[in-house]
């Protein structure tokens, strides 16, 4: 998909900045790959990369279209890390897709003679909550041709990722935050909740549970 951006008004935002900036969204790393280097707002003088969280903002609208055009069943979310378990699992609950957030078994979307506790899947479309961790995911999904939509940070590479979306894929809130938008915009998208409706979740209901000992 185009890479071009129309950068929205702050005011036009799916929530308002302060709740971007309260969730980590626009944070990055010590690193900017090339790749990611449009979504790059500035550098703080410690060295830290921050991303422009307008950009987010448009990309998740992009995506909620883009996702709608789907069948649910056949929609793949996928995501290694621990603190995308929760948000992958509720995205997925709402919009009806299968998620993958435990071990991703090489082969679960090429071999259709995958035995165990997770089978093999034709899906029409993968989301990635970062394609380093996911990255056997990615190859597999690159293999058989269909598009790929993911979270991406500052460092991150894009190759074979059609659909970027430019987010602090490591944080808590972050992720939460992200992937409530999305859900909210995909339903609103498929006219499943009206454009001016409230969802029946809010970010906690994506948020992990940290535990405390």
């Amino acid at each position: 998909m185009a890479q071009n951006d129309t950068i929205i008004d702050s005011e036009d935002m799916l929530v308002d900045m302060d709740r971007f900036l309260a969730a980590g969204v626009h944070i990055g790393t010590q690193v900017k790959t090339q790749d990611m280097e449009p979504f790059v707002y500035r550098q703080r003088p410690i060295g830290l990369y921050v991303l422009d969280v307008r950009k987010t903002d448009e990309r998740i609208r992009v995506a909620g279209k883009f996702l709608a055009r789907f069948d649910p069943s056949k929609i793949v979310v996928v995501s290694g890390r621990v603190y995308g378990k929760r948000p992958v699992e509720t995205f997925s609950y709402y919009i009806g897709a299968s998620a993958f957030t435990e071990r991703f078994v090489p082969g679960t979307l090429t071999n259709p003679n995958i035995a165990g506790p997770r089978t093999y899947i034709e899906p029409d479309i993968v989301i990635l909550t970062d394609p380093r961790t996911d990255q056997q995911a990615l190859d597999e999904a690159a293999r058989i041709g269909v598009p790929v939509v993911a979270l991406c940070d500052t460092d991150n590479v894009t190759t074979n990722i059609d659909l970027v979306i430019p987010t602090n894929n490591r944080g808590r809130k972050s992720l939460a935050l992200v992937y409530y938008l999305l859900t909210t915009q995909v339903l609103k998208e498929r006219g499943d909740m009206p454009e001016d409706g409230e969802p029946v979740y809010t970010p906690d209901d994506f948020e992990p549970q940290v535990q405390r000992f």
